[in-house]
């Protein structure tokens, strides 16, 4: 896709992959001024677009490649000569916010990983370095645009972003598992007697509830220590990241509530506890 060429066209391209989305990130985007909205339009397309590469049917092999592509394209963007549409319409918001090459490549790099035909991390180091591949650097992408200082940004970013990516990991555990994808720490499992050869197996074992415990403390620090940080901010710049925030701590809880062990039925918050999070602090 690459005969987009005027500003509004590709304006109306990336927030037509947000809406098509059903991001729980749009509200976050929506209280943001023009101007800004457009550039977190910009860089969530992005996001989705290399995501649904690595999630995609494809074989490994292409994914790789697509993905190669991608980091060829960003680079190329630095340099002024984007080919993409997309890659084009992050041209302003990186020149307006000084978002770095080095976090989108970051975001290409977590896509590898998920993109593989088998994933297991084999300690919390490799789990941290996937997280902020994934997440972490998507807040340094996207604080800038919200209007907060690097300062404060950068530490933020890190700790939302492995509340967020924790929960997600425990949301998805079994659709995971079906990608043969296992997310937990094999040096986490294994304190806890839990082989990580067989991804379904280790969901299945006794202990699995355990294991996902130490994550869940961890999730539940990384959203305090956001909390604390996100206090510092100016009411208006933290304002999207507190509906996001809040939205994955409604999703977190309930899942804590409902516990780990088989079967683990799909939790969300609810329509209308949406509507009172966009309410309670997107109006607020």
């Amino acid at each position: 896709m690459t005969g987009v060429t005027d500003t509004a066209a590709l304006d109306r391209l990336v927030e037509a992959v947000v809406r098509r989305s059903g991001t729980s990130f749009y509200w976050g985007m929506r209280v943001l001024s023009p101007e800004r909205r457009r550039a977190m339009y910009a860089v969530y397309a992005f996001c989705r677009e290399v995501d649904d590469i690595a999630d995609g049917d494809l074989p490994a092999p292409a994914k790789a490649a697509r993905l190669d592509a991608w980091a060829d394209e960003i680079e190329r963007l630095f340099r002024g000569r984007p080919i993409e549409p997309i890659a084009r319409a992050l041209t302003k918001p990186i020149n307006s916010f000084g978002l770095a090459m080095r976090d989108f490549l970051a975001v290409i790099e977590g896509m590898r990983m998920d993109a593989a035909d088998r994933l297991r991390f084999a300690d919390w180091p490799a789990l941290f370095r996937y997280c902020d591949c994934v997440a972490c650097a998507v807040g340094r992408l996207s604080n800038p645009v919200f209007g907060i200082e690097r300062t404060l940004g950068d530490p933020l970013a890190k700790t939302l972003g492995e509340a967020l990516q924790l929960t997600n990991i425990l949301r998805d555990l079994d659709e995971d598992a079906e990608r043969d994808r296992l997310y937990l720490p094999a040096d986490l499992l294994a304190r806890h007697g839990i082989p990580s050869d067989d991804a379904a197996a280790a969901l299945a074992h006794p202990a699995i509830a355990a294991a996902c415990a130490e994550i869940a403390d961890l999730a539940r620090a990384r959203f305090e220590e956001a909390r604390g940080l996100l206090a510092h901010v100016g009411a208006r710049e933290r304002k999207p990241a507190v509906l996001m925030m809040e939205a994955y701590w409604s999703t977190f809880r309930r899942l804590v509530a409902r516990g780990f062990t088989p079967p683990r039925l799909a939790v969300s918050p609810s329509r209308w506890e949406k509507a009172w999070i966009v309410l309670r602090h997107g109006l607020a």
